[in-house]
């Protein structure tokens, strides 16, 4: 699971627990002005394919974490419930997309939106 905070115009997203090991990574920390977008997306996670593991673990039904070259993207996957699922769609970063579980994906949505909202208009001003 992915715990989000916001802070000074960067989103912190803290990979949690036994999933450091299996993703490979323990935070990612992206500028609000390179996240385009976030969604809940329940169906993503279902398939037991989701791309070329570089470097990551994947174990259909039960985890998929690390990175993942999916339809020409980098993806970051920490998964383990599809029914948590929430997809950060990110420009100039390592990553185009993650996919990542979280506690409250309708919360996580809404804090994002609202973050990369603000950000947006105070970068106007």
């Amino acid at each position: 699971m992915v715990a989000l905070t916001i802070e000074d115009g960067v989103a912190t997203f803290e990979v949690e627990g036994a999933d450091k090991l299996w993703a490979l990574r323990s935070r990612l920390q992206i500028p609000l002005a390179h996240i385009h977008g976030a969604r809940i997306d329940t169906e993503i996670a279902h398939g037991w394919w989701h791309g070329l593991r570089a470097p990551g673990t994947s174990v259909p039904g039960i985890i998929t974490a690390g990175t993942f070259y999916q339809h020409g993207k980098r993806v970051f996957w920490d998964v383990h419930d599809p029914s948590r699922v929430v997809v950060v769609e990110l420009a100039d970063e390592r990553y185009d997309e993650l996919v990542i579980e979280v506690e409250d994906p309708a919360i996580t949505v809404a804090t994002i939106a609202s973050a990369v909202g603000a950000a947006g208009r105070n970068t106007a001003e």
